[in-house]
C-alpha cells in the first residue's frame, strides 16, 4: 500500500481527482491554462488537508466550491461579475451570418440597378452620389468648382532644384486659383484642392496649358519668386494644370449654376 492510502481520508482524495481534473477540462481551451493552474493548486491543498486527518468528503466538497466558485467569475454568471467574451468559434458563425445577408442585399442593390438600366421608360437622374458630394464640401470648395467650371483649366507650377534627371521638388501645385475663385480662407487651398481630387472632381494635370501668357502672371507671384529665391540658380519651374473631370463638369452644370 502506497505512503498516500496510509493517510487518512487521502485516498479519497486522490480517487476524487480525476473527475475534479475531468471539470477543469470542461473550460475549454480558451481558459485551459488558468484551470490547470486551479486544478493543481485545489490538488495540492487536498493532500495537505488529508495529511491532517480531514475527512475525504469534506475534502472533496471544498474543491467542488472551489471550481464551482472558479467557473462562476469565468462564465460571470451568478454573482454580478462581468461574462467573458465567447470564444471565436461561436461568434464567427454569427459573423458569417451577417457576412452572407450583405452579400445578398449587394447583388440584389446591383440586380435592381441592371433592371432599371433596361427599362427605357426610366427617366433620367442626377447621378445618385451627387448629394453625398454636397455635404462633403466646404463652402470655398463650392466657389472653386464654380470658378473652374466658368473660366477653364488653370496654371500651376512646381518648383524644383537640381539638374534635370537628378531635381528635387521644392515646392509643389502653386496656382492663384484661391484668389481668383475669391476663396475667404486661401491658406487652405492645398486641403480644398486635395478633397476635390479624392471626390473626383478635379485633376492635376501634368500637361501645361497652351496659353504661355497665363504663367507668366504665376511665375510673378511672390510665393513662386520667393521659392525660386531660396533654391538659388538651380530652381526652376515645371508648368502644370488644374482642371475638371468630366464627372466635376457634370456636378457643376448640374449642382452649381454658372454665373
Amino acid at each position: 500500500m502506497s505512503e498516500a492510502e496510509d493517510t487518512p481520508g487521502i485516498g479519497g482524495a486522490v480517487r476524487a481527482a480525476p473527475g475534479l481534473a475531468r471539470i477543469a477540462a470542461a473550460i475549454g481551451w480558451r481558459a485551459a491554462g488558468d484551470a490547470a493552474g486551479a486544478y493543481v493548486n485545489g490538488a495540492s491543498r487536498m493532500v495537505r488537508a488529508a495529511s491532517r486527518g480531514e475527512s475525504a468528503a469534506q475534502i472533496v466538497e471544498e474543491g467542488r466550491d472551489e471550481l464551482r466558485s472558479y467557473l462562476r467569475d469565468w462564465l460571470g454568471v451568478g454573482d454580478g461579475t462581468t461574462r467573458q467574451a465567447l470564444p471565436a468559434s461561436v461568434v464567427g458563425s454569427r459573423d458569417g451570418e451577417d457576412r452572407d445577408a450583405s452579400v445578398t442585399a449587394l447583388r440584389r442593390r446591383g440586380e435592381e440597378l441592371l433592371r432599371r438600366s433596361a427599362d427605357i421608360g426610366e427617366g433620367a437622374e442626377s447621378h445618385p452620389a451627387y448629394m453625398r458630394i454636397l455635404d462633403s464640401l466646404a463652402p470655398d470648395e463650392a466657389r472653386i468648382l464654380r470658378f473652374l467650371a466658368n473660366t477653364g483649366p488653370q496654371p500651376s507650377v512646381d518648383i524644383r532644384a537640381g539638374v534635370p534627371f537628378a531635381s528635387q521638388l521644392v515646392a509643389q501645385g502653386l496656382t492663384m486659383i484661391a484668389e481668383e475663385a475669391g476663396c475667404r480662407h486661401r491658406s487652405r487651398l492645398r486641403a480644398y484642392l486635395d478633397n476635390l481630387h479624392r471626390l473626383g472632381l478635379v485633376w492635376f494635370s501634368r500637361e501645361p496649358l497652351r496659353d504661355v501668357r497665363r504663367y507668366q502672371v504665376l511665375e510673378a507671384q511672390p510665393e513662386v519668386t520667393e521659392a525660386l529665391e531660396r533654391v538659388g540658380r538651380t530652381g526652376r519651374t515645371v508648368r502644370r494644370s488644374i482642371v475638371l473631370t468630366p464627372f466635376g463638369e457634370d456636378f457643376c452644370a448640374v449642382c452649381l449654376l454658372p454665373v
